[in-house]
């Protein structure tokens, strides 16, 4: 008996023992219902053409992305100096309800075919245009580590795209907050981590702005112009299974990108901030088509404060007269209340003012509305 009891404390010991040795084998992520991809100039979800079969006026909207700027859907203020800033009419700052009233608009959106979501890491400017920004809106550590909260929140919004068929343009760092990071190595650091977070977590609907502006007061040279195109092939060299995300960056208002950023993009980003003329629009189009570097990829605009939804000619026409993908940028300006804007926090998500319903109207028309993809 003693020399069984010898034998079984053995045998128990080297299972502990093996058991602190063996790799841990991490939970395989759970089924995803939406994939985006790329075939050509055209966007596909779920391996069909979105919008398809549809145009409007004579303009062809299959393989379009239409989208809105949406960045604050994960946003906190770090500086206790500034937090208070962004109260909400009825009561203090709340990052949760920020997320759950977010959450709770994203069908909605959907239903008036909006078909993809510009998110990021960093925010945007909570004031629509800032010269300063003292508020610390960041996802990512000093040294290039993400924040568990901030994860959470993203989280929550990946998850409800997923169901709901829609893609996520998922941007990393913001000029004015960049800086947040150490230097170099952490921005690096943080692409890597950043990318790896989404890939492990098994999403299919996510692609990548490495940064919002490229051409636009970064601190860290990497992300600069010259540089931006070596964080866009690092994006690509980061796998799981083969699999890896479409990546790209984009450009200040009125500004095209340059040919290393065309070499290296998945799908090329362009901002019409700044750019009155709907002709302006046409002709940055055409601008990428003539490009060396170019060689057909999708060309999308994703942030463009310029409305004009009532008239015959407008930017968001203009794009799509292109077949270049168009992205709604709204913030509240100076006198205006707590109904407009998309970028201003606090935010009010739902769609609950004249210029949210001059844009969601139109795309209702343009697209048909909320048939989902797989339809």
């Amino acid at each position: 008996m003693k020399e069984m009891m010898t034998l079984k404390h053995r045998i128990g010991r080297m299972l502990a023992l093996a058991a602190l040795t063996l790799p841990a084998f991490a939970a395989a992520p759970p089924q995803r219902h939406t994939e985006v991809s790329i075939q050509g100039p055209a966007f596909f979800i779920n391996g069909r053409p979105t919008y398809a079969g549809r145009s409007y006026q004579g303009m062809k909207l299959e393989g379009l992305l239409m989208n809105a700027r949406l960045v604050q859907a994960t946003f906190d203020d770090l500086n206790p100096e500034t937090r208070a800033r962004w109260a909400y009419p009825d009561g203090p700052w709340d990052p949760e309800r920020n997320t759950r009233e977010f959450l709770a608009a994203m069908p909605v959106w959907r239903e008036h075919g909006l078909l993809a979501l510009t998110l990021n890491l960093q925010g945007g400017s909570p004031e629509g245009y800032s010269k300063e920004q003292p508020w610390h809106n960041s996802a990512f550590t000093r040294d290039g580590g993400l924040r568990p909260d901030f994860m959470a929140r993203l989280e929550r919004v990946l998850n409800r795209a997923d169901d709901l068929g829609m893609a996520v343009i998922l941007g990393l760092f913001y000029f004015g907050q960049d800086e947040r990071l150490a230097d170099e190595a952490a921005v690096v650091r943080g692409v890597d981590n950043a990318v790896d977070w989404v890939l492990e977590r098994g999403y299919r609907h996510v692609m990548i702005e490495v940064n919002n502006e490229t051409n636009v007061r970064y601190d860290h040279a990497i992300l600069r112009p010259d540089r931006v195109h070596e964080l866009i092939e690092r994006v690509k060299t980061r796998q799981r299974e083969g699999r890896r995300l479409l990546v790209s960056t984009s450009y200040g208002g009125g500004t095209v990108p340059r040919e290393n950023v065309v070499r290296s993009s998945d799908f090329l980003l362009l901002h019409g901030n700044g750019v009155q003329e709907p002709a302006r629009i046409r002709n940055m189009v055409d601008d990428c088509h003539a490009m060396p570097a170019y060689r057909g990829q999708p060309i999308l605009f994703n942030e463009d404060d310029h409305f004009d939804f009532d008239k015959p000619d407008n930017n968001m026409l203009a794009a799509v007269s292109r077949h270049a993908s168009w992205g709604y940028f709204d913030f509240r300006m100076k006198g205006e209340g707590f109904d407009e804007g998309y970028q201003s926090v606090p935010v009010n998500w739902g769609i609950s003012s004249a210029r949210k319903r001059g844009f969601f109207e139109l795309l209702r028309r343009m697209t048909g509305g909320g048939a989902t993809p797989a339809d």
